[in-house]
């Protein structure tokens, strides 16, 4: 009990201090000359960390009249600590993160409606993706669109993907071998953090499912999940191509090894891959061959919401900001840095976009990927997926019992979050 309770003390403490720092600071906090301060938090990782402080000093530089205090944060800990301060009235001018995020502080009033905040004519140039909406109204806007699964391959075990499922099977069990002579596969055809539901979307919706309905209603219950149920377990115990047990870091590392032909990960991992010496390419997570639909992926935009609680001169000033932000210039910077797919629909058209390494079959996913959900809802449809799923991946339970179990604990855990 000890623990728990020392544990629980440093949260709270660690709320408190955060709430009653940015008390202090609105009290005392030193400002250049009759300059208006504003704040913006985020969860940019270290590369697109040194543009953002670039292009925020450049602001500073021509804008005398305006201080802009940029502070980082993980991405849990942005979001429990802009909760704890708008529940007080408190927090940043704006807050840049990810999409699922906007579903929890808009239900929560914490962000502000941005459709009649933000110019038209500069959404009209931003994918359409880029204005994060939830109950019709628009509550973000991204800088950035993707986060999205690709099949990533080693050009020296298979030097072109396959194009279908049929062909993902024939290619993974032709690649796949014991090197050794002791009876155990070495090299494998496909590997992915086979057991998490994030991961399972893709061959869901290839088999025509797809997590929620229109409404936001829970939809997994049906053919869909139990033929992606079936055909996920097939390649692990018919066909022998994804190893036995297979979370995220043992995909990581097989591959890395060069262990494994293909792979199924996000942006986020690719340049690793490359860094370990692995000659890879990016494609389409493979067509299913018995329904002909491509793999749609969740497609994560991150971008920037206003403060419900910031008002008057620090309102006005985040607003020509966040403009600045979403501007053509400054998401060129951070494609010449860091390889993001920008929300700009020019900068996406431009040739030297386009010619940059993988990008163009990045886009090719991000084509028939689909935006993830931002109703909080989302969180109690992980929590009933993740268990069914790996019932079946178990023997426990049949992809048909499964996809009916999910089904009924995503509505219970649904009707439990609005008790």
């Amino acid at each position: 009990m000890g623990l728990l309770f020392d544990t629980t003390s440093s949260v709270c403490m660690s709320k408190f201090l955060t709430v009653a720092a940015m008390l202090l600071c609105a009290l005392g906090c030193e400002k250049r000359d009759g300059a208006t301060r504003i704040q913006l938090w985020h969860q940019m990782q270290p590369e697109d960390r040194a543009v953002l402080m670039q292009v925020i000093a450049e602001y500073d530089s021509a804008h005398a009249n305006v201080e802009v205090e940029v502070i980082y944060k993980e991405t849990e800990d942005l979001r429990s600590s802009f909760q704890t301060a708008a529940l007080a009235g408190l927090g940043p001018d704006l807050i840049y993160g990810p999409s699922d995020q906007v579903g929890p502080f808009a239900t929560m009033q914490f962000v502000e409606p941005l459709d009649r905040l933000v110019d038209a004519n500069l959404l009209k140039k931003l994918d359409e993706r880029a204005a994060v909406k939830f109950k019709g109204h628009i509550y973000q806007v991204a800088d950035r669109i993707g986060n999205h699964l690709t099949l990533v391959y080693n050009k020296k075990l298979l030097p072109t993907p396959p194009k279908t499922t049929d062909e993902l099977i024939e290619m993974g069990r032709a690649v796949s071998r014991d090197t050794n002579g002791d009876g155990a596969t070495d090299i494998y055809g496909i590997v992915w953090n086979f057991t998490e539901p994030f991961f399972f979307v893709p061959w869901f919706s290839g088999f025509g499912g797809w997590v929620m309905d229109e409404q936001g209603n829970p939809s997994l219950s049906g053919d869909a999940a139990a033929n992606a149920f079936r055909f996920v377990k097939s390649l692990r115990d018919d066909y022998h191509i994804v190893p036995p047990d297979c979370d995220y870091n043992t995909a990581d590392v097989l591959f890395k090894e060069g262990r494994a032909a293909m792979l199924v990960n996000g942006p986020w991992s690719w340049a690793g891959y490359g860094n370990a010496g692995v000659d890879y390419e990016l494609a389409r997570i493979p067509q299913v061959t018995s329904t002909g639909l491509w793999p749609a992926p969740m497609v994560s935009p991150l971008g920037y919401s206003l403060n419900a609680n910031s008002e008057d001169k620090e309102r006005d000033e985040a607003l020509l900001l966040l403009d600045y932000l979403l501007s053509d210039g400054v998401q060129q910077k951070f494609v010449e840095a860091t390889g993001i797919i920008p929300a700009s629909l020019a900068l996406r058209a431009d040739s030297s976009f386009l010619s940059r390494p993988h990008m163009e079959e990045s886009l090719s996913q991000l084509e028939v990927g689909r935006a993830m959900p931002v109703v909080p809802e989302l969180r109690a449809v992980w929590d009933a997926m993740r268990p069914a799923y790996q019932a079946v991946l178990g023997g426990y339970l049949s992809p048909e019992e499964a996809a009916k179990q999910m089904q009924k604990d995503a509505e219970q855990k649904i009707r439990e979050m609005n008790e």
